[in-house]
């Protein structure tokens, strides 16, 4: 599908995002404003190397991009001797971006800073769930427990001042930071590269790792996926967590050790609260489903209305200035390959 704007005749944009998508992450406005940009090419096919091949040719300036795009290897670029942007409308690019990409001089863009919101909100709720052990209450009365049974839990406690340990200063951990203290909590966090200065306005403690883990009620993951951050937590660092303590992960699970923590969890001395897994889909008999203590959600926490529509105004956002001239706001470059997605 193609729609010429003669304002802008010598920009063609080729869109490789579904239609399914397509409608989640642009709205009519941000559509329309896309289709003012320049000439816009559908791939319905977006994971389609040769459909991709086939749309981008001479002329393309922007490729937008959704998860599942074809890599973008020298054989890939060489159908596309015009293009100067990749405007992703996720966060982690690595999966189809290569050297090749920024050795030829094409930018990269991505739209991950539009998620942070959404799933810091998600941490939140799985944190005063697993205060309040409502994941226990709802398996117990779901499951059969009489009334007497489905009563009885592990002590319950509130956020306020409430011992939060954060692991990872990211974007989304800090969004998630400043919902936990808007509620009265106290945060430590672990991040190597967060700064005392930075901590201080941030109005956070940092610590060690394994302090954090030590001194926290709720530990709440938010770290990269990085070569170095894989299984952070493994088995000996989820057995510094106090008895009681509950875990949130809604960033990656390469972050932690799943056999670990199910062995944890299987002991009833730890609780959890998982959007992120070894294996997507989660197997029907995978053990996690069937303990009380764990609650689970499908690796869904940035999909709101809202959060699917910031990340389409983001990337018309980033076309727009860089068919313009302007500075990008969320630029990557090859350092953004050294993530694990």
């Amino acid at each position: 599908m193609d729609s010429s704007n003669p304002a802008h005749a010598a920009h063609r944009i080729v869109v490789a995002v579904p239609d399914r998508l397509r409608a989640e992450f642009f709205t009519a406005d941000a559509w329309r404003r896309l289709g003012a940009l320049g000439a816009l090419t559908v791939v319905e096919a977006h994971g389609d190397r040769v459909a991709v091949a086939a749309a981008l040719g001479a002329g393309a300036r922007v490729l937008v991009t959704a998860w599942g795009a074809p890599r973008l290897d020298a054989g890939l670029l060489a159908a596309a001797p015009d293009l100067g942007l990749v405007a992703h409308t996720g966060g982690a690019v690595s999966p189809f971006v290569t050297p090749e990409v920024f050795a030829r001089g094409v930018r990269v863009t991505q739209a991950g800073a539009a998620m942070a919101a959404p799933v810091a909100e998600v941490a939140l709720t799985f944190t005063l769930a697993l205060l309040h052990r409502v994941h226990r209450f709802d398996h117990a009365l779901r499951s059969g427990a009489d009334w007497a049974t489905a009563s009885t839990a592990p002590p319950r406690h509130e956020i306020r001042d409430c011992p939060v340990g954060v692991v990872g200063a990211s974007r989304t951990g800090r969004a998630y930071m400043s919902l936990v203290q808007a509620l009265g909590a106290r945060v430590s966090v672990y991040d190597p590269y967060l700064t005392a200065p930075e901590a201080e306005r941030l109005g956070v403690v940092v610590a060690p790792l394994d302090e954090v883990l030590r001194t926290s009620r709720i530990v709440a993951v938010h770290a990269p996926a990085l070569p170095e951050t894989r299984h952070l937590l493994g088995a000996r660092e989820l057995a510094l967590l106090p008895d009681g303590a509950g875990l949130v992960n809604t960033a990656r699970s390469w972050l932690v050790d799943e056999s670990a923590l199910l062995a944890e969890v299987r002991t009833g001395r730890l609780d959890a609260a998982l959007d992120v897994f070894d294996q997507e889909p989660l197997p029907v008999d995978h053990p996690l489903r069937a303990l009380p203590n764990v609650l689970l959600t499908p690796h869904q926490a940035a999909a709101t209305v809202q959060g699917r529509q910031a990340l389409g105004a983001s990337t018309v956002a980033e076309v727009d200035r860089f068919l313009t001239g302007r500075p990008l706001r969320h630029a990557v470059g090859p350092e953004s390959l050294a993530r694990v997605e």
